[in-house]
């Protein structure tokens, strides 16, 4: 009997077929085997097949969310890619849909809680510990002269006509503004340098565009869409000095405080708000080239809608601070906000260190003061997921400058106003003598 083959079975067979083993080797399914003296012949494992097809994308024009989501990714990586701040400005105003128009200083009551949920900032009352030291007595003295004058050139030297009706305390409040702004700026410009580079706007136009919330549209052909709730603030201070350098922040960015931000469940139209369709604008008083494009202090007149003895005849006189509270913080909300976004950040790519910018308010008489510090322009529902950082408002009541004016004297002329003005004034940046120098 023939001794029995110990070769696998393909080998044996081409074996038999008179081929060679090495060519034999190789005819099994096109793969080759590899073979040894004591073990069996055995195939390598199979390389795993990658795909050289393009990822499947939905469609740009469908309405599934998975569209939309794209075209949003889409859209956000466009304004990453812009280079200049200018390009992204555009592309964030380009869309027009009905907005919320903000007015800083309103009738509404309660405003200061839904102002401070729309621009999600805490407000802290006092001032910020970090302002300037006040200045001596003798050098106050000297300022308090300056003051005196300017008001009485208003008040008591110059005979004006009758003004119109609810234009009396306009007629007076608005030139004293400009005066005082004026007469303190070139008298502490040696005291801070950063002020003789400064530029001084005569009522401005300053205007912020930004989303907080969502809502889901109630009807038109755009029914049952869900939308970011859009807000716009269209400001006018009286006058506003801008500097080509930032102010030091009051607080580290990432500083937590205990106020807490309020959180409204209603639509804004309950407060009340209104909707309007129109050019989206962010606006800082000037264009985005312009050197000075940091905020330093914006002066407001409180108009009739502040007036004290109105409020107080109404019986709405606890909403005489609430209001200028509101005012001064949309006013410094929005401008901060401007500055950030000319500085190329939004709510995809929020501020690297806080924003500083500070307000005054007044009638003529009364006047309040306000510091801000943005922390963050993430108010969006997609942004402000895991954001933990809060805008910060500090704030003090108003403070009266002087009681009455008998003649040619000023009764109970307030200091601490003076000192305050003087300190807001004398705010600069810890390097702005090196760097002015």
């Amino acid at each position: 009997m023939a001794a029995r083959s110990r070769l696998p079975l393909p080998l044996a067979a081409a074996a038999r077929g008179g081929l060679p083993l090495p060519l034999a080797a190789r005819v099994n399914n096109g793969r080759r085997l590899s073979c040894g003296r004591a073990a069996l012949c055995s195939a390598p494992a199979p390389v795993p097949a990658t795909a050289t097809y393009p990822p499947l994308l939905p469609s740009r024009t469908a309405k599934s969310k998975a569209a939309k989501r794209r075209r949003e990714e889409e859209f956000y990586q466009r304004v990453h890619d812009s280079p200049a701040p200018a390009d992204k400005l555009q592309l964030l105003t380009k869309l027009q849909r009905l907005k919320y128009v903000v007015s800083p200083q309103t009738t509404a009551i309660g405003a200061d809680r839904w102002y401070q949920h729309f621009t999600k900032t805490a407000f802290v009352p006092g001032l910020p510990a970090s302002l300037p030291a006040p200045l001596p007595a003798a050098q106050l003295a000297e300022l308090r002269s300056l003051v005196s004058e300017a008001v009485l050139q208003e008040q008591f030297y110059l005979k004006r006509r009758p003004p119109f009706l609810y234009r009396e305390r306009e007629q007076t409040a608005l030139p004293l503004i400009g005066n005082l702004v004026s007469l303190l700026v070139g008298s502490l410009t040696d005291r801070n340098p950063l002020l003789g580079l400064a530029t001084l706007d005569r009522e401005p136009q300053v205007g912020f565009y930004w989303s907080r919330g969502e809502r889901t549209v109630p009807r038109g052909h755009r029914k049952r869409k869900v939308d970011p709730i859009r807000f716009q603030i269209e400001d006018k201070p009286w006058c506003q000095i801008r500097v080509p350098q930032q102010l030091t922040e009051f607080m580290p960015l990432e500083h937590s405080i205990p106020e807490d931000v309020p959180v409204i469940h209603m639509e804004p139209s309950r407060l009340p708000l209104f909707q309007r369709q129109y050019d989206n604008n962010i606006f800082i008083g000037s264009k985005v080239a312009d050197p000075a494009c940091y905020g330093h202090t914006q002066f407001h007149f409180a108009s009739e809608k502040l007036r004290r003895e109105k409020l107080v005849k109404d019986k709405l006189a606890d909403q005489i601070e609430v209001r200028l509270r509101a005012a001064g913080m949309a006013s410094l909300f929005a401008w901060t906000g401007a500055q950030a976004a000319y500085q190329g950040f939004w709510s995809e790519a929020d501020v690297v260190s806080p924003f500083v910018s500070q307000a005054v308010i007044t009638d003529g008489i009364y006047f309040s003061f306000f510091c801000y510090q943005l922390n963050t322009l993430a108010l969006t529902v997609r942004a402000d997921q895991h954001n933990l950082r809060k805008n910060i408002c500090w704030g003090t009541e108003s403070m009266r400058l002087y009681e009455s004016i008998e003649g040619e004297d000023i009764k109970g002329f307030n200091d601490e106003v003076l000192d305050l003005l003087v300190r807001f004034l004398l705010n600069r940046p810890e390097s702005a003598e090196t760097k002015i120098s």
